[in-house]
């Protein structure tokens, strides 16, 4: 019994340690759905953010969402994951000139440092992801 207690309190410690930055601010392991009124304070508090702008009419769109939420479960405790839906936040989408979607916004301490357009596969995604 205290050796299964043990094994769960050792997993579970190395679930938080995973869901804590650097810098001990707990990084979400799912994308959270962002606004117009959320959008600037959820890039402001993570160290690394990749929002992912869509649409729900947009099949490419709906090709990249699983593997965003993939992505999030895989690189927690590195990076936070946000969904933006443009045609509902249509200023954060005009701000940073989306004209295709999907488009994945890269931010690090608060800073677009790239913008990557179009759906591609998970491996593709996650190497250009693991270059930050």
């Amino acid at each position: 019994m205290n050796k299964e207690l043990d094994e769960i309190r050792r997993k579970r410690g190395e679930e938080i340690m995973r869901s804590i930055s650097s810098d001990g601010v707990s990084l979400p392991s799912r994308p959270e759905k962002l606004s117009d009124s959320t959008f600037d304070s959820y890039v402001q508090k993570y160290p690394m953010v990749i929002v992912d702008c869509y649409a729900d009419w947009c099949m490419p769109c709906r090709m990249v969402s699983p593997i965003v939420e993939e992505l999030a479960v895989d690189m927690q405790g590195k990076v936070a994951f946000g969904k933006l839906n443009v045609d509902e936040s249509q200023m954060v989408a005009m701000k940073y000139r989306i004209m295709s979607i999907p488009t994945l916004l890269v931010f690090r301490d608060g800073n677009l440092i790239d913008t990557i357009i179009g759906a591609m596969p998970k491996t593709a995604l996650k190497s250009r992801i693991d270059n930050y």
